[in-house]
């Protein structure tokens, strides 16, 4: 395709910029800022199963989002929702256990809780739905679903039989779940945003427990502990090679405990996209604009960018990502299928500004971007 062909057909494609804008604000941005009116602007935002994917899923599903009452990681009131439609429930962990729901000080996987996602599960079920799809990605929990599985009634039991602490220190001493998830037998999907296993160098302490507030002989006791508590969730439903399994490291270990109890897991992004006819608007579109807050290494990963990247390089079409910040290099970029890379960061010539006006540079780079590649 030639850059200068009048009247480009452009697919807005982002994931959200965590801490600022949805993804449905940076779609919106980017098509305010887009300076060429012959140009037609097919506007999806996009998620991977963290933060935002129930509200991405809203735009495109018709269905009905039902408010429940949840709580934090640090077991605290919060406001939680599902979006019911066509005979399944969709809900996102990231609502009940998500990082950004906690200050950088109250940052600790070793006592965080997946509770609250378990009751957002419960009410999902209560639905009548016959299928369950849990978004997995952003989390501040690092407990193999221990808290969630209690709220469903399976809370993790020590040897003498008491209930254990939340968080994932605690597993260490887990022998046994205390009951049997109550999940009226409704089908499960994983919707992940990574393939990491559970436990190893790979696993979710060693690659997120970090980002989560854990130091390292904290990464080490957790890699202990989920890897110990593995073994008791193999034991309890009868499954094997739990903590190898890809995405079951997804969301702090939840991806291992939803494994399980049977679910199936898709790629996040994926799943998105065939909902919402990804791949129908790939093939129509000239020029494909997506991105993320960070475009990084975990960006390549399953995430947004990675997903849209491929798909736009399997059809030669180019792809321009749009980040708050860059930390890729350009030839795994290239690679990935990313034709150029934009950032807030590298625009405004300041952190605290791109993260105080992120609509703002994505518009004045929306309209830079237009010039370069419409007439």
């Amino acid at each position: 395709m030639c850059c200068h062909t009048p009247g480009v057909r452009v697919l807005i494609c982002p994931d959200k910029f965590a801490g600022t804008l949805s993804a449905p604000e940076v779609a919106r941005a980017v098509a305010d800022g887009w300076s060429v009116p012959a140009d037609e602007l097919v506007l999806r935002p996009l998620a991977d199963g963290g933060p935002g994917f129930v509200e991405v899923l809203a735009t495109a599903l018709p269905g009905s989002r039902i408010p429940v009452r949840t709580v934090d990681p640090l077991g605290r009131p919060a406001l939680g929702e599902i979006l019911h439609a066509g005979g399944v429930a969709y809900v996102e962990s990231a609502q009940a256990c998500g990082l950004h729901l906690l200050t950088t000080e109250e940052r600790n996987p070793n006592t965080t809780t997946s509770y609250g996602l378990g009751l957002l599960l419960a009410a999902a079920v209560e639905t009548g739905a016959s299928q369950v799809v849990v978004g997995l990605g952003g989390s501040a929990v690092n407990d193999a679903g221990a808290g969630m599985l209690a709220a469903l009634g399976a809370a993790p039991v020590d040897a003498a039989g008491y209930a254990l602490p939340y968080g994932g220190a605690p597993l260490i001493t887990a022998a046994a779940l205390g009951g049997v998830p109550q999940l009226r037998q409704v089908t499960l999907v994983a919707a992940t945003d990574v393939d990491n296993p559970l436990t190893g160098l790979h696993g979710a302490s060693n690659v997120f427990g970090p980002q989560k507030g854990a130091t390292r002989d904290d990464v080490l006791r957790l890699d202990a502990a989920l890897e110990h508590f593995s073994g008791v969730l193999e034991k309890a439903f009868g499954v094997e090679d739990l903590a190898a399994r890809p995405g079951a490291g997804a969301a702090g270990g939840l991806g291992a405990a939803l494994i399980a109890l049977g679910a199936q897991v898709a790629s996040g992004i994926g799943l998105v996209g065939n909902l919402i006819g990804l791949d129908r608007e790939l093939d129509a579109a000239d020029l494909v604009i997506t991105g993320e807050g960070s475009f990084d290494h975990q960006s390549l990963r399953g995430k947004v960018v990675a997903g849209i990247a491929a798909g736009a390089r399997d059809r030669g079409l180019p792809c321009v990502v749009l980040a708050g910040r860059n930390e890729t290099g350009h030839r795994e970029a290239s690679a990935a299928g990313v034709t150029e890379t934009h950032t807030l960061v590298e625009h405004f010539g300041s952190v605290d500004q791109a993260m105080a006006e992120p609509a703002r540079g994505l518009r004045e780079l929306s309209e830079r971007i237009a010039r370069q590649w419409s007439r």
